[in-house]
């Protein structure tokens, strides 16, 4: 029931591993900021932006093709952004035979651009801080406790959870069971009413055995986070950079 192991998560010993995550978590939304912030035209200010990135990256040895695997969440908001143009509206032109709204390329680079840059700072944050340590990072940074609480069970028992159902599944296929079309879901509905019978009777037990061992509706901490002025001035570098290229592209003409 490691609460720790995520897919996402890639163990290091690298300067940007050991920040405290409520420095990388403000650092990232501010990133992100600065990334909406700036004007669509100004093309070389997403390319600092990526450049950033890649340093951060590089820092803490994330490898490219470890980002690209997981940059595949974007693919809605990608064919989101590749209808854009041919719906769109307003001045028209002709590219390989089709034409394409002029506001609806603009609408697509920008969602494109920043959604990216986004997506890709949010997969070195999460590559480089576990789970539970960014949910602590989070509580470090005033969210509610009852809110962080709640994450962190269901974080930590969500694998539990997944491997009642795998139990499962392999119960129905060991009795022939092959969901092929409709008339199998009575069956998969009764499943699911089933699982979610055992986890709420889990759920009871384990509270329980917290109760029992003294919990107070408080976990305690079993780590230092405390940030120093060294680490939020590392942290501070992307942001600010950022910051700094979004301030140059708005004062471009």
């Amino acid at each position: 029931m490691s609460g720790g192991h995520h897919q996402l998560y890639r163990p290091g010993e690298t300067l940007v591993h050991r920040l405290p995550p409520q420095c990388k978590l403000v650092a990232v939304v501010s990133f992100a900021v600065a990334v909406v912030a700036t004007p669509r035209e100004c093309f070389w200010a997403f390319g600092v932006y990526a450049l950033l990135l890649g340093a951060v990256a590089a820092a803490a040895r994330v490898p490219a093709a470890f980002v690209a695997r997981r940059m595949v969440i974007e693919v809605p908001f990608v064919l989101f952004a590749v209808a854009i143009p041919l719906i769109g509206t307003g001045e028209r032109i002709e590219a390989l035979g089709v034409s394409l709204s002029v506001p609806g390329l603009w609408a697509a680079w920008n969602i494109l651009a920043k959604a990216t840059l986004g997506v890709a700072a949010s997969i070195l944050l999460a590559a480089t801080t576990e789970p539970r340590m960014m949910l602590l990072g989070a509580e470090r940074l005033r969210l509610p406790r009852l809110l962080v609480q709640i994450a962190t069970f269901m974080l930590r028992y969500m694998d539990v959870i997944g491997d009642q159902m795998r139990r499962m599944r392999v119960a129905r296929e060991s009795r022939g069971f092959v969901a092929r079309d409709l008339r199998q879901a009575p069956v998969l509905a009764k499943s699911a009413g089933a699982l979610f019978i055992r986890s709420y009777e889990r759920g009871e037990r384990v509270h329980l055995a917290m109760l029992s061992r003294g919990y107070t509706g408080e976990m305690p901490s079993i780590r230092d986070l405390s940030a120093s002025r060294r680490d939020w001035g590392v942290a501070a570098l992307l942001p600010g950079l950022a910051f700094v290229a979004a301030l140059v592209a708005w004062s471009l003409p």
